[in-house]
């Protein structure tokens, strides 16, 4: 549905002014000079920056800030290389107003003023991509970019460009990150390469592995014709130790304290209120209480080729390109007790309860015991290719061409989870009384094959694809100096694929029947499969066996730390699983194709004015999206189309009041397409959490009108102080709305449900959650960044090689959610209302340091990042909201140059071995995971020729 022409806002009206006031000074601009025009490199040339050294390197940063009339940050050369950071998230965290979220140890995604990836856009040389890595618990099926698929040193300068302009790229309500590779022409003639050699060792998973990167450039001695080719490769494994709850949860216990809730033990009959049973069916508890080994197997390879060609002054073609393949193998082995949906059987002995309505500690008989094996191989593979013609035509015009096309392909071939029960255990404990570092103890030997059956066998192979075409021509007319118009067209087109399957199976369990068809004849209980004394799959063998030591995961005395689990190759061949036909996995198939058509027109002004030299930009984008979105509804394919339009007017004005003072202003009207996940036609079945999400693909955009105003200070060399203030007002945020209910009630199908979950056996053995999305009234959010930047030559001696880097972010932001609060009866179903809160992902404080020393072949920096607790999602099973706790890292390097052309180095990345604190319910706080990483040490060399 197009937007009503009468819908005129106040910055639309702001916008004309503006462009009338800059054509009636374009006439004082011809004699006029700003402070800008000492600056020699603009926000566009990022890409050209060749710097050496790292002052010199901040320095050539600071004036692709100055130079920008937009707000704009940037990271160029041998700043980025030199900082200790396994990928370009982390190079990223450095810039005012960044956070990062970490997987596997490593950055993916980052955060801008409080909003989260998917509001961000990023651009490789000048073309909008999406990266999808299969990293963490999860493929990334959204617009989000994982930067974890590219290592940092296969670009030259990063730009984030924080506020709007007619002629940037829409589809931000945060920034747009434009990542630029190599430039040769911007380089000395002949050969010249850069190589270096690093060894990466982690001393959590004691292992060392190879990181590498070379460079080599060449260019003729006229200047007209230059190429570059790098690469990078690194093959590292980590390992991730702590414990899991997946959530806590609300549920009727068979007894308390040998007070019998039900008229029958273990299954049947009605339940009996008495306070004891009351006060631990009203509590909650962790639904599968864990410790855990997980493992992190990556190799990440990166190819970029750049060849330009510049006949005349007036001509320049060049055309590029970027693969990179990122491959992981996740393994995970766990150790825990099934307390999801089995509850019903489970006797508690000894409940303690906490302020926060938590059974913190307890005692359980006929606990259901599981260790899990899990695997998963993935692949990304992105590719790009892009060209791009500049051409003068007279004194005056000049024109752009620019052209591609990106693909990134996420496979996950293998996704097997083999599963041990023992679901009559006795004397199993915990203690939450620390709640990251909760104890864990099992009663019944965990190490002996004989108490263990091989019940459930899981793959789930799946891809994900991303594909963008674009077309783009800019032209700049220079009416009169200092005045000049902007206009251009665009195509773009985005196709989002995403397919999945299931090889779920339940040995026995549903009708006592065998689920799958073996060498090995087994003998189902014709009734109360999941009884106490059912007989629910193969009986485990030491030939079928793994054992597990889980190491310092932070766990306390008495910890039960030494288990068995399924061995995958010897189980997955005794099963024939990989013989079974996999199902189409419909809540994880879907299509979106979108095209964009559109044009700016953009009016750029320099001048005085009252005496003070200012410089502007302001102009309208137009965008058409036409969107095509399918997903299986019923099990059936189903196709939904439709096109929206929008008009995204902006102004960006700098005002120069001294030769060392900039202040700046903007306002813009913004949008971001909505999430991909949410336009499915069709629902997606959590047959593990009882829950059904609904897709709306006549969601409508996220659309903000943004506000900026910043003051910089720039007092020294290679130095600066600012403040910037932002407010983004959202006027249709897409909001969730939540209902209990019976599966029958959602009209799915029952081939939707996961075979191997506790709802396959009984669709309606407690209400469902239902979650669908509409459109909602939006939100607001307001912030502040502080950010200094200076040597301390005012010191003595050495110490005026030392210089620091800091910055400060502050963001508040309110939005209404729905949520699913508490059950306030015994068994009844949780309680929906409507809960204010941040925006998902922001965080409300973000402080970044690096205190740093150069003298000579020598150098020195150690940086600090905190983020402060956030929340990132709605959460279930009654809790309201789920996020992390707040983090601090911690990282150091340390140079010397042997020669001009020889350096060694030594690297650490998060010494400190921060733990990644994940919470459910933001009230109560309640463990969700506790993990950590340790420490990455980085040696090696650099030879430049």
């Amino acid at each position: 549905m197009k937007r009503p022409f009468s819908r005129i806002s106040a910055l639309r009206v702001a916008l004309v002014l503006s462009c009338a006031t800059g054509l009636a000074t374009a006439a004082h601009a011809q004699d006029a000079t700003t402070a800008s025009d000492e600056v020699s490199v603009s926000a566009e040339d990022a890409g050209d920056i060749v710097v050496t050294g790292f002052r010199q390197s901040l320095e050539a940063a600071l004036n692709v800030k100055r130079d920008s009339v937009a707000a704009v940050d940037a990271i160029v050369a041998e700043d980025m290389a030199k900082f200790p950071d396994q990928n370009l998230a982390e190079s990223l965290q450095r810039i005012p107003g960044i956070s990062i979220q970490r997987d596997g140890g490593e950055g993916r995604a980052i955060t801008v003023r409080g909003l989260g990836a998917q509001f961000t856009r990023v651009r490789v040389n000048g073309l909008e991509t999406v990266a999808t890595s299969t990293d963490g618990a999860a493929a990334n099926r959204d617009r989000a970019f994982d930067f974890n698929v590219f290592a940092s040193e296969l670009f030259n300068s990063i730009v984030v460009r924080k506020t709007a302009e007619a002629s940037l790229d829409e589809g931000s309500l945060g920034a747009v990150v434009d990542l630029n590779t190599g430039n040769p022409l911007a380089g000395r003639a002949g050969f010249t390469g850069a190589l270096s050699i690093q060894g990466s060792y982690n001393d959590l998973s004691d292992t060392l592995g190879p990181r590498l990167a070379g460079l080599l450039s060449w260019r003729n001695d006229e200047g007209t014709f230059g190429a570059s080719f790098s690469a990078a490769y690194s093959d590292a494994s980590t390992l991730q130790l702590g414990n899991n709850t997946v959530r806590w949860a609300q549920a009727r216990f068979d007894s308390v304290d040998t007070t019998n809730c039900f008229t029958t033990a273990n299954s049947g009959g009605s339940y009996v209120a008495s306070a004891a049973c009351d006060r631990a069916a009203l509590s909650f508890h962790p639904r599968i209480p864990r410790y855990g080994v997980i493992s992190h197997d990556k190799t990440r390879l990166g190819l970029t080729g750049t060849v330009q060609w510049e006949p005349s002054d007036s001509t320049k073609f060049e055309i590029n390109g970027l693969f990179s393949r990122f491959e992981e193998v996740r393994g995970e082995q766990w150790l825990e007790v099934l307390f999801r949906g089995n509850e019903r059987s489970i006797n508690v002995i000894s409940p303690t309860y906490d302020a926060n309505n938590n059974m913190i500690s307890g005692t359980f008989n006929d606990a259901w015991v599981r260790t899990e094996n899990y695997r998963r191989e993935s692949t990304t593979e992105f590719y790009q290719i892009g060209g791009e013609w500049e051409q003068e035509v007279g004194d005056s015009f000049r024109f752009t061409l620019l052209g591609g096309l990106s693909k990134s392909d996420a496979s996950i071939p293998l996704e097997t989870t083999m599963i041990y029960d023992d679901r009559d255990a006795q004397n199993f404990r915990y203690d939450y009384t620390d709640m990251g570092r909760p104890l864990i103890s099992f009663g019944t030997s965990v190490t002996d094959p004989a108490n263990f059956q091989l019940a459930e066998i899981r793959d789930r192979p799946s891809n994900v694809t991303n594909k963008f075409r674009t077309l783009q021509l800019r032209t700049e007319w220079d009416v009169s100096e200092g005045f000049s118009i902007l206009a251009g067209a665009v195509y773009r087109r985005f196709a989002f694929d995403t397919v999945a399957f299931q090889r779920d199976t339940v040995i026995c369990g549903n009708g006592g029947a065998p689920r799958i068809t073996t060498s090995v004849a087994i003998t189902c209980s014709p009734s109360s499969a999941f009884g106490p004394t059912a007989v629910y799959g193969y009986p485990g063998t030491a030939a079928l066996s793994q054992t597990v030591t889980l190491g310092n995961a932070g766990q306390p005395d008495g910890t039960t730390s030494t288990w068995i689990v399924p061995d995958l190759a010897t189980s997955t061949t005794f099963t024939g699983l990989y013989g079974i036909t996999p199902r189409v996995d419909a809540g994880n198939t879907r299509s979106v194709v979108e095209s964009v058509r559109g044009g700016y027109l953009q009016f750029n002004n320099e001048g005085t004015l009252f005496g003070i030299d200012y410089a502007m930009n302001a102009g309208v984008r137009y965008v058409e999206t036409r969107q095509s979105s399918v997903g299986l509804n019923n099990g059936v394919a189903t196709t939904v189309r439709r096109s929206y339009d929008d008009w995204l007017p902006s102004m960006n004005l700098a005002l120069f009041p001294a030769e060392d003072l900039i202040v700046r202003f903007a306002a813009s009207d913004v949008m971001t397409r909505p999430t991909l996940g949410n336009l499915t036609p069709g629902g997606s079945v959590d047959g593990f959490n009882y829950r059904v999400n609904f897709g709306n693909p006549f969601l409508e955009p996220f659309r903000a009108t943004a506000y900026d105003l910043a003051l910089e200070w720039y007092f020294a060399p290679q130095s600066i102080f600012s403040v910037a203030l932002f407010r983004k007002d959202v006027s249709s945020f897409p909001i969730s709305a939540s209902r209990s209910g019976t599966f029958a009630s959602t009209g799915l199908p029952l081939s939707l449900i996961a075979a191997g979950s506790p709802a396959a056996v009984n669709p309606e053995a407690q209400p469902w959650t239902i979650n669908s999305i509409g459109n909602g009234a939006g939100a607001r959010l307001d912030g502040m960044e502080l950010s200094l930047q200076m040597p301390l030559r005012f010191l003595p001696g050495k110490l005026s090689n030392f210089g620091i880097i800091a910055n400060a972010t502050f963001v508040t932001s309110d939005a209404d959610y729905t949520v699913q609060g508490p059950s306030v009866v015994p068994g009844g179903g949780n309680i929906a209302a409507t809960r204010s809160a941040t925006l998902f992902g922001l965080s409300k404080r973000a402080y970044n340091g690096t205190l740093y020393y150069e003298e000579g072949p020598f150098s020195a920096r150690a940086s600090v990042s905190y983020r402060s607790r956030f929340i990132d999602a709605n959460s279930g099973t009654g809790n309201v909201f789920e996020g992390y706790g707040s983090t601090v890292n911690v990282d150091a390097s340390v140079r010397y140059a042997i020669t001009e052309n020889i350096e060694v180095s030594v690297e650490g990345i998060n010494l400190t071995d921060e733990y990644r604190y994940r919470f459910t319910d933001f009230d109560a706080d309640r463990n969700y995971e506790n993990n950590h990483f340790g420490r990455t040490i980085l040696f090696g060399a650099r030879l430049k020729i």
